[in-house]
């Protein structure tokens, strides 16, 4: 039980205050938001996989059935390193800890695609009933883009199957061409990198576990980086100037300047593309990938590393 008692240890330190802290205040992530998405999934995923690892040997602790599935391949030595045989009362409490974390985890994520696919339905209903009816004659199925006849400039990408870019004649008639082409930009690259299931796993998280510091971090953090990191795509193609301009354009009238805002996210991202910030360095950016990689491995090293002794 000593390998369970450091994999829970690794989630207490890796999801307490300081890991995400450090992470959110530092100043590289702005520059360079994909990298930053790939390290807070990194560090999630590492707390997720310490829980799931702790779990499976808890279980093999309490229950014989399970550590005869669980060894059944490995050798005498290998289940001997383990101190499985004769595991105190308190790992029962020890195993219910992660289990119940693994159950609420899995609710969380039910509840949370439950709901995504309940809004889905009702936004796709309610643009069945706003959009313009074809000409007799026409297929009913219509192309990816859906431009809608609405005063307000406004475009967003609506995923699901088949998934859908919705324009507004308002974004069409403010808009340049260039500008347009920006704003598609950047709603393709929400749909190529699959931000909506990286939003919707971070919002199960914070609404499951409220009182977790990294879950509540990578959830704020998420939200922020994914837009930040579909400028950067639009702004490659379209340039910086033109992508701040349509942003302008399509949030003028919700107050997209004003920092009394509740979108006080699109001012700064307005900011960060008038005067982009230098990116990091290519070997800069391939280290800090690759020790986010790396974080991930250290739940399977503390685990197996028990068994890799007995067979050395």
């Amino acid at each position: 039980m000593t390998v369970c008692l450091l994999l829970l240890s690794v989630v207490a330190l890796t999801a307490a205050v300081p890991a995400p802290r450090a992470l959110t205040r530092a100043d590289w992530p702005e520059r360079e938001p994909v990298v930053a998405l790939w390290a807070w999934q990194c560090l999630v995923a590492t707390v997720l996989l310490c829980c799931l690892t702790a779990l499976v040997l808890g279980a093999a602790a309490v229950f014989h059935t399970v550590r005869d599935h669980v060894f059944a391949p490995a050798p005498p030595a290998v289940t001997a390193a383990y101190d499985l045989s004769t595991a105190p009362v308190w790992a029962v409490a020890l195993t219910l800890l992660p289990a119940c974390g693994a159950a609420w985890t899995t609710a969380m994520l039910a509840r949370e695609l439950a709901e995504v696919r309940r809004r889905r339905g009702q936004a796709r209903a309610h643009l069945r009933e706003r959009a313009p009816d074809l000409p007799a004659g026409l297929p009913a199925a219509r192309g990816p883009m859906l431009v809608l006849e609405d005063e307000y400039p406004d475009a967003w990408w609506m995923p699901g199957h088949p998934p859908q870019l919705v324009v507004t004649t308002g974004a069409l008639r403010r808009l340049t061409g260039r500008q347009l082409d920006a704003v598609l930009t950047h709603e393709r690259g929400h749909a190529r990198a699959h931000h909506d299931w990286l939003l919707h796993l971070s919002t199960a998280l914070a609404t499951g576990f409220p009182g977790v510091p990294l879950f509540a971090h990578f959830c704020d953090q998420t939200h922020r980086l994914v837009e930040l990191a579909a400028d950067d795509t639009a702004s490659r193609r379209c340039g910086h100037l033109t992508t701040a301009l349509a942003l302008i354009e399509l949030n003028q009238h919700r107050g997209v300047l004003s920092c009394a805002s509740s979108r006080r996210l699109l001012g700064e991202r307005v900011d960060r593309l008038l005067e982009p910030p230098p990116r990091l360095l290519r070997r800069y950016r391939a280290l800090t990938t690759t020790v986010a990689a790396l974080v991930p491995l250290l739940p399977l090293l503390i685990t197996f590393a028990p068994g890799l002794t007995a067979l050395s």
